[in-house]
C-alpha cells in the first residue's frame, strides 16, 4: 500500500539574480521615450518650481543644541499636527521631537518652492502622536543630552547643569510631572525606536495623523508668504 501526502508543498526563494539592461537608441527609441516622458516631466517641474513663499534670510542647520532649521521644522510640525490632533482626538500636543539627521538641507534666502520641501524632507515619513508617561519624557531629555545633537524640539525647554544633568524641565510653562501623560508628535520612523529613540516604543497609545511631514512643510509655505525661524533657546547649558 502506497502512502500519499496531501500536505501543500511550500516553496522558498533561495536566490535572486538581476542584470542591468541598457536602453539602446535603436530606431530612435530613446527620443521616442523622451517625447512620451517630457509632458509629465514639464508638469512636475512646473509644480515644484512654483513660488509658494519667501525667506528673508537663510534658515540653516548650524547650532550646538538647536538650529534655525530645527526650530522651524519642529514649530510648524507642532502647529500643523496639533490642529489635526485636536480636531480628531479633542486633545492637545505637548511636545514635538524630530531627528537632526532627517533634515537634508537648508532653506536658502529668497523664493521658496515646493521643490525646497522635497529637498528638506525627501522621505515619505508621516506625523505620529505618541502618549508618553513623564518617566519616558525624562528618558527623552537624557537621550538628547547624551546624543549632543541639535534634534528639532518644540514644547519643552530645560537646562543642562555643570554636571551634564538636566534641570528646570518645562513642558509648556509647567514643570515635568512624572505622573502625567504627555502627547508627543514625531515621525513614523522615530515612533518605532529608530535612531536609538527607544523611549517612543514605550508609548501607551499611538495616533497616526495621516499627514506627511513634507506636506506639513508645503502647507505651511502656502499659508505663509514670509517664513522665518524662531531663534529662541529650548536647551541651555550652564
Amino acid at each position: 500500500m502506497t502512502a500519499f501526502s496531501c500536505a501543500e508543498k511550500k516553496y522558498y526563494v533561495t536566490k535572486i539574480e538581476g542584470k542591468e539592461i541598457g536602453i539602446t537608441n535603436k530606431n530612435g527609441e530613446v527620443a521616442q521615450i523622451e517625447n512620451i516622458i517630457k509632458p509629465y516631466r514639464d508638469k512636475i517641474d512646473a509644480d515644484l518650481n512654483t513660488v509658494l513663499s519667501n525667506a528673508p534670510e537663510t534658515i540653516d542647520k548650524s547650532g550646538e543644541w538647536q538650529t534655525p532649521m530645527g526650530n522651524f521644522l519642529s514649530d510648524i510640525t507642532f502647529e500643523k499636527s496639533n490642529k489635526v490632533f485636536q480636531l480628531r482626538e479633542k486633545k492637545a500636543i505637548d511636545i514635538c521631537l524630530l531627528n537632526h539627521g532627517g533634515i537634508r538641507t537648508i532653506i536658502p534666502k529668497g523664493n521658496v518652492t515646493a521643490r525646497n520641501a522635497y529637498e528638506i524632507m525627501p522621505f515619505e515619513n508621516s506625523a505620529i502622536v505618541i502618549a508618553l508617561k513623564g518617566e519616558q519624557i525624562m528618558e527623552m531629555v537624557n537621550f538628547i543630552i547624551s546624543e549632543k545633537k541639535p534634534h528639532p524640539l518644540k514644547g519643552m525647554t530645560f537646562v543642562i547643569d555643570k554636571n551634564n544633568l538636566p534641570k528646570n524641565i518645562l513642558i509648556g510653562c509647567n514643570l515635568l510631572d512624572n505622573n502625567k501623560i504627555y502627547y508627543v508628535v514625531t515621525s513614523d520612523y522615530l515612533a518605532v525606536g529608530n535612531d536609538n529613540m527607544v523611549f517612543f516604543k514605550k508609548g501607551i497609545q499611538k495616533f497616526d495623523l495621516d499627514y506627511k511631514l513634507r506636506n506639513i512643510i508645503i502647507d505651511y509655505f502656502k499659508e505663509n508668504k514670509i517664513i522665518v525661524a524662531n531663534k529662541d533657546n529650548r536647551i541651555t547649558k550652564e
